[in-house]
């Protein structure tokens, strides 16, 4: 037995994705078939260029025949200047509709497209030899910023100051 959800049609319901339900809206529908259309471009870019430098790129818009292209840098948006008249004949070769290739930096594309992660901290611990080293070190210093510093080594590593 079939449940009915009450205020949906079954025609509405019938698409179990998300793909499928924005194909039942014309407007959604055609959101969707742009954002298709940005994705293949892009990944038709990425194979024109360099290694890794497709990577940093994304549309940030199409105009009639002219490709707005979004870079995080001035240096990224140099090259691509300098490589724009052949990217856009290479474009054309395979079919796509670029006549013309502008470059706009945003900065803060970087952030976004290379979230910042941390690597594992790797923490080898000073042993009871390296630690004497430092008391004795700190036992001859002068008071001043060097001794202070490594006072505080030796407190952070649980040994405190023995003066």
């Amino acid at each position: 037995m079939t449940r009915r959800v009450p205020g949906r049609s079954p025609a509405r319901s019938s698409g179990h994705t998300v793909t499928g339900w924005l194909g039942h809206d014309q407007r959604a529908a055609n959101v969707m078939a742009m954002a298709q259309y940005h994705l293949r471009l892009e990944q038709a870019l990425a194979q024109l260029l360099p290694t890794g430098f497709g990577t940093d790129i994304r549309i940030a818009r199409v105009d009639a025949q002219q490709l707005v292209l979004a870079v995080p840098g001035p240096a990224h948006a140099a090259k691509l200047r300098q490589m724009a008249p052949s990217l856009a004949q290479k474009l054309q070769a395979g079919g796509w509709q670029v006549g013309e290739i502008r470059v706009q930096v945003q900065a803060g594309l970087t952030a976004v497209l290379h979230p910042a992660s941390r690597p594992p901290k790797s923490v080898t611990p000073l042993g009871p030899q390296a630690l004497d080293a430092f008391q004795q070190l700190h036992d001859h210093l002068q008071p001043g910023e060097l001794a202070d510093a490594v006072a505080r080594l030796l407190a952070h590593h649980g040994t405190g100051n023995k003066t």
